[in-house]
């Protein structure tokens, strides 16, 4: 008889391994299935670049870098993760913003008050502004957050809100109402122009919000941009020793609970009997048996992949071919080079390397990256994200040299006339690389070598489909009970026995394992119901 779990999860992603680890914690005998040689899905760092002059090679990761969310969280805490070596180093500032043709920089510190003291240095009344800002988004995020941690029921929605309300005062002031659900409604862009009036905060600030992936313009993103006030709160951090150290604590946690982890062992079908979850089947033939079923990979290729389309009815077919997956999202290069970009506008600036540096001069500039995308090419002149995170963990490469990540967006999974991603990697990847030259002119011929991920290559390595490291496409018709689809919003789905945990669910993607929590929870009364019967 094959061994029976009480619940197997699909794919080692860090939403999976959260809700592993909850499953495990409370006592339950869990097997996690990871198709590729590494755990972590897309929070995964891997040493590359191994050489006689480099025998230590580089930790470069090959997912996300900076984690922001998971910290307003209680996941890390009610894992323990810190025992299983997850040790986090506080990027201080989490971004910041090279002023173009200006000898200045904009440093957005967790402490708000420096934060002010920073951006009054090129825009005082914009300073004022800010705090008028945070001080907004605040008051309503801290009711959002809650909401991100439960199932996303209308009455949980309501529920959570209302005791917001009652604990933390009313989220708008008197008679602020209306004006107050407008700026909701709004696009993050419209937001910040009625809020700043200086063009370089204005772009710091979108760009950040940009990066959830709706484009400025876009209606009811407006707490894309508000979200800012929570990056306050928690601050940006960086796992010591890559992004995967995250995952590689995850794992070891759930080991020392008894679950386990299998590397090299795609999942070809989830087995269905009599409309029930009963377990897996590898592409190598090997089949596990489980009470529960949790799919931590994207929904499509959950459910017409790996169920098939002969186990739910021909309505949710539809439904679940229609979501809007996207057209990409941006690619990234990761980076060996000799030394730390110095940026024309700050030089010798002591802080502008510990997070994010954004590296957009405008919205005029950001428009027309958007303007290429939508024509199905790559854009001329990307805007980047750069990351130095060498500079706060020296540890991560040899002595002497530093890593360079750079995330650049709207490149189109599908491209135009016929060009392909493989013939032209290597050029787009110049582009990005030619932006940080622009910006710090001494990184010319400083590259020791390079890992390139195009919108293919991320939906070849994490089975992202199209690129969309969100998954799907965070709009407010794909958010809430509204993600994946409505009668799949709460982590259940019409097969009896499967449940999914992925970023394809609320509250959506980044560092966040928000999901995994809350369909840990979900598979947990679940368990509890049929232990009791």
């Amino acid at each position: 008889m094959p061994e029976i779990f009480d619940a197997i999860v699909v794919g080692s992603g860090h939403n999976g391994l959260t809700c592993a680890c909850y499953l495990a914690k409370a006592g339950h005998k869990v097997l996690v299935l990871e198709s590729r040689d590494t755990i972590g899905g897309a929070v995964c760092t891997e040493t590359m670049f191994k050489s006689d002059q480099y025998p230590g090679g580089f930790r470069m990761d090959v997912g996300s870098s900076a984690h922001f969310m998971i910290h307003q969280t209680p996941v890390i805490k009610d894992l323990n993760l810190e025992k299983y070596g997850l040790e986090y180093i506080e990027m201080d500032p989490f971004m910041s913003f090279p002023v173009p043709g200006q000898q200045k920089v904009i440093h957005f510190f967790r402490d708000i008050e420096k934060t002010i003291e920073s951006i009054a240095q090129v825009s005082p009344q914009d300073a004022v502004r800010y705090r008028e800002f945070i001080a907004f988004w605040k008051k309503i995020n801290k009711g959002v957050l809650k909401t991100f941690l439960v199932p996303p029921t209308s009455g949980n929605i309501i529920r959570e809100m209302a005791i917001g309300q009652m604990r933390d005062g009313s989220m708008f002031g008197k008679g602020g109402q209306m004006d107050g659900l407008r700026q909701i409604f709004s696009s993050y862009e419209q937001v910040v122009n009625e809020y700043f009036e200086n063009e370089s905060v204005r772009t710091a600030l979108n760009w950040m919000a940009a990066q959830s992936g709706p484009p400025p313009d876009q209606t009811a993103t407006g707490d894309f941009v508000g979200w800012q006030a929570m990056l306050h709160e928690s601050g940006g951090k960086r796992p010591r020793g890559g992004s995967g150290m995250l995952t590689q604590a995850m794992a070891a946690m759930l080991r020392d609970h008894g679950g386990e982890v299998k590397a090299n062992s795609p999942v070809g079908k989830i087995l269905v009997s009599g409309g029930k979850a009963v377990g897996v089947k590898l592409a190598n033939g090997d089949e596990y048996r489980s009470k529960v079923v949790i799919s931590n990979a994207h929904v499509q290729t959950t459910m017409l992949k790996l169920v098939g389309k002969e186990h739910i009815s021909p309505e949710l077919l539809h439904r679940v071919k229609s979501i809007n997956v996207g057209n990409g999202f941006g690619m990234v290069i990761r980076c060996a080079v000799k030394e730390l970009p110095k940026y024309t506008s700050c030089p010798d600036d002591e802080h502008v390397h510990n997070g994010l540096q954004m590296l957009c001069p405008d919205m005029k500039y950001m428009k027309r990256a958007i303007g290429d995308y939508m024509k199905g090419d790559p854009p001329e002149k990307p805007a980047v994200v750069a990351m130095t995170f060498s500079k706060i963990d020296p540890d991560l490469c040899p002595d002497g040299t530093h890593t360079l990540f750079a995330w650049a967006q709207w490149h189109p999974y599908e491209l135009r006339d016929g060009l392909s991603w493989d013939a032209i990697r290597e050029r787009e990847a110049q582009k990005i690389y030619d932006v940080v030259c622009d910006y710090a002119p001494n990184m010319k011929g400083k590259l020791i070598d390079w890992y390139i991920q195009t919108p293919l290559d991320i939906e070849r390595k994490h089975g992202l489909l199209k690129g969309n490291v969100m998954h799907v496409e965070m709009t407010l018709d794909q958010m809430f009970m509204f993600r994946p689809t409505p009668e799949m919003s709460a982590y259940e789905t019409p097969v009896e026995n499967l449940y999914l945990s992925s970023a394809s669910c609320h509250p959506g993607g980044g560092v966040f394992a928000a999901a995994g929590h809350n369909a840990a929870g979900v598979v947990l009364k679940h368990l509890k119901k049929k232990k009791w019967f």
